[in-house]
């Protein structure tokens, strides 16, 4: 390495270093004044990371204020949060106001939001590993839209790497085709609780370069590198190489007597380490020794301009956790806070005031100066945001004969390419290996398969070949490996393209539905962070009777109730199927959007019990209904039990109050589409939140008002609410517990989803 500079002069490093020490002190007084200025009459816990913070402000002044460019996006690790709106802030993006409202309601969230945060954030994160995988699938989503431009950075805590997300992105194929993705490992071999003592930093490069990552180490600065290298120094290299984690972390918090007597150690070269440090000032050797190559601005130019964007690249920043602050290197520091002494000794060697946190840099400073060219360079004018096209509500087709509510899904996407090309060309279908077994065949025959590049399908001339893999950089479906996470995190960020590059996508991703719950957190998050897409579920439930307890789903109804910024639809036909999907695509790429969940069965059902009107009026009613979540099936003339139930089970339903009829027991028939709607509905008639409460009164009117029987192919309690709409007696039947193989009927009749177990439960209400 070059040695360093000594022009007498100010350098371009030293202007950085200034803007450096300034993002420090932002950052940690922002987590103090939130903790031991803010007043806080609760006593909680208000939190942040000023040591984590801390390891990151060298890398992340680098990164903006001599690499980024407009066209570049980045995922800041979440505990340096309080980093990235103090750089913000310096480039006029934040105001003042908002430095001491950090977790503060209304203020700074306590990780990058890109919804909630007043300042610009590329990417949320905050549940480990899904945000440093983001800009995987940020990547993909925007050469879909715009054939992609532009780096797309994750700033990782080294503790990230321990989460499955992170391998399962790494490995899956595509992964290595994208160039422009640059993860920068904050290596400051530390968790929560202590120094890790095997980080294992060569097996992870190793990994990293099996996948076929470009791997940039940085693990000395210039400083000590320039030490290293003189005479001797080689036995110094290495004793530091073979020192473990903790040892290295002690030392750090050693002066230069104590560095003396420890650093030598007990081996074979111990005597030489002792008289080669003789050469060395007490200055110089503490200085030198914590002189980590994510610290030193010199040595971060030099990587960053080694990045090969040919393929994806991953740079190891060796870095020391709560790097310039007292805590440096203590093993407890995570949550550790600095007190009101060691501010003002901190606000001192910055060249700042404790009693003037946010006062700013001189006008004409060169630090202004630099500020001011920055923000100059890295303004992104707001992309134009085009609408999405108008969806159809209805194809006007009524399916008949028997069929699936799955099949109906494939069915929808195929009309869809006839009856609304300029809709379907804004479609992008997602699956892990399941693209045929979910009935997407003929879709991905009409709309071929995305790749980064065109690849020969060399099946192309198999006649007997019914799936076509044709797979170009405009194919409309994408196939990942079998990661459900992976899944979901894409489709968090294809749904979040109409508010990052102003073009909207209508992502749909189809995973069996037991694995939804494998998929739940990044599709939460996705969310969250502004992606809009919908997930299909299928097949689900028990009704997969032979495949057993091992692919059934239980509580993914209930889910669909609970998640946010989500409807979540179960049709039990294939009109119900064909008009929620639709309902749910008009929706998406939009400011006021949603997401949607869709749970559909693989059970084929006669389309003649869908009883859909023949009348133009009526079918739209029918059509709202559906939408807004159920419809009444069947009315009798005075009914003394409703049977309200949802998805393959209504077949059963049916069945049951015809038997009931005869019975002597006649019996209204409610199908639910969408118990999440039907909650919102309650819910708002009880003024806990706004939402439509119409179609509660068209389902369960109150003259009409008799005991409930509710029944779904998943666990009871997500429709046994729908009692209180008219405070009646009720029962809930479902699945509570884990299923086994068999016939439809065997296992119906083992969890109570059969006729018999209705009529039972609606004779035990009514007589």
């Amino acid at each position: 390495m070059a040695s360093p500079v000594t022009d007498p002069h100010r350098t371009d490093h030293d202007v950085l270093r200034e803007v450096a020490d300034r993002v420090l002190w932002l950052s940690t007084a922002m987590i103090h004044h939130a903790n031991r200025v803010r007043p806080n009459p609760s006593g909680l816990k208000v939190g942040g990371h000023q040591a984590s913070s801390a390891s990151m402000v060298s890398i992340m002044t680098s990164l903006w204020f001599r690499h980024l460019r407009p066209q570049d996006r980045v995922s800041v690790k979440p505990h340096a949060s309080p980093v990235l709106h103090a750089i913000n802030h310096l480039l006029g993006e934040l105001d003042a106001a908002y430095l001491p409202r950090l977790r503060e309601f209304g203020g700074l969230q306590s990780y990058p939001s890109r919804t909630k945060d007043p300042d610009p954030v590329d990417y949320s994160t905050g549940s480990v590993g899904i945000g440093a995988t983001a800009p995987v699938w940020g990547a993909i989503a925007r050469r879909c839209v715009e054939g992609g431009t532009g780096r797309q950075y994750s700033l990782i805590g080294d503790a990230e790497l321990d989460e499955g997300a992170v391998w399962e992105a790494v490995l899956d194929p595509v992964t290595a085709e994208l160039g422009e993705l640059v993860w920068i490992v904050d290596l400051n071999r530390q968790s929560l609780d202590r120094v890790v003592p095997h980080i294992a930093a060569g097996k992870l490069q190793g990994m990293f370069t099996a996948a076929g990552w470009q791997v940039i180490t940085l693990k000395y600065g210039q400083r000590l590198e320039e030490l290293l290298d003189r005479p001797g120094g080689v036995h110094l290299r290495a004793r530091i190489d073979a020192m473990s984690n903790p040892e290295y972390q002690r030392l750090l918090r050693c002066d230069a007597a104590e560095l003396r007597r420890r650093l030598p150690g007990d081996g074979p070269d111990a005597g030489a380490v002792a008289d080669f440090l003789t050469t060395v000032d007490d200055v110089g050797l503490v200085e030198a020794f914590g002189n980590l190559g994510g610290h030193d601005l010199g040595a971060l130019d030099e990587a960053f301009a080694a990045i090969d964007d040919t393929r994806p690249t991953v740079l190891f920043a060796y870095t020391v956790k709560g790097h310039g602050l007292p805590t440096r290197g203590h093993p407890q520091n995570h949550s550790s806070l600095l007190n009101d002494e060691q501010m003002r000794e901190l606000a001192e060697a910055l060249g700042t005031d404790l009693d003037d946190p946010w006062r700013p840099f001189p006008a004409g400073s060169a630090a202004h100066e630099l500020c001011a060219a920055t923000a100059q360079r890295l303004h992104r004018p707001e992309p134009p945001r085009a609408r999405p096209p108008a969806v159809p509500a209805d194809f006007g087709r009524t399916p008949t004969g028997t069929a699936t509510t799955q099949a109906a899904l494939g069915r929808a996407l195929l009309d869809l390419t006839r009856q609304a090309p300029d809709v379907a060309q804004h479609v992008v279908t997602v699956s892990p290996d399941v693209s045929s077994t979910t009935n997407l065949g003929a879709w991905v025959n009409k709309v071929g398969v995305w790749s980064p590049v065109e690849r020969t399908n060399w099946f192309a001339d198999d006649g007997e070949t019914i799936l076509h893999w044709q797979e170009h950089p405009t194919g409309r479906h994408i196939e990942l490996g079998i990661a459900e996470v992976n899944l979901a995190g894409l489709l968090g960020e294809l749904g979040a393209t109409w508010s990052r590059w102003g073009r909207p996508l209508l992502p749909i991703g189809v995973v069996y539905d037991p694995f939804v719950e494998r998929a739940l957190e990044p599709w939460s998050y996705g969310i969250y962070a502004g992606g809009q897409s919908i997930l299909v579920g299928t097949p689900s439930g028990v009704s997969l009777a032979p495949e057993g307890g091992a692919h059934q789903s239980i509580k993914t109804p209930s889910i669909g109730i609970e998640q946010p910024g989500c409807t979540s639809y179960e049709p039990a036909f294939a009109i119900d199927t064909e008009w929620t999907l639709l309902a749910a695509l008009s929706r998406l790429g939009r400011p006021d959007g949603s997401s949607a969940y869709l749970r559909l069965s693989t059970r084929p059902v006669d389309q003649g019990l869908a009883a859909v009107p023949d009348d133009g009026a009526a079918r739209e009613r029918r059509r709202r209904q559906v939408v807004a979540g159920g419809y009444p099936l069947r009315r009798v003339e005075r009914p003394e039990v409703t049977i309200a139930a949802m998805g393959a089970v209504v077949p059963e339903a049916l069945a049951a109050a015809t038997r009931l009829d005869h019975l002597g027991v006649p019996a209204d028939v409610v199908c639910v589409t969408s118990p999440d709607l039907l909650h919102r509905a309650v819910r708002a008639r009880q003024g806990h939140e706004v939402a439509e409460s119409w179609i509660l009164d068209q389902l369960f009117p109150a003259h009409r008002a008799a005991p409930l029987v509710t029944v779904l192919d998943g666990h009871p309690h997500a429709l046994s609410f729908l009692a209180t709409v008219n405070q009646v007696r009720t029962t809930s039947l479902g699945v509570t517990s884990f299923g086994q193989s068999g016939s439809l009927d065997d296992v119906y009749r083992h969890h109570g989803l059969d006729s018999d177990t209705i009529i039972r439960a609606a004779l035990d209400l009514t007589t």
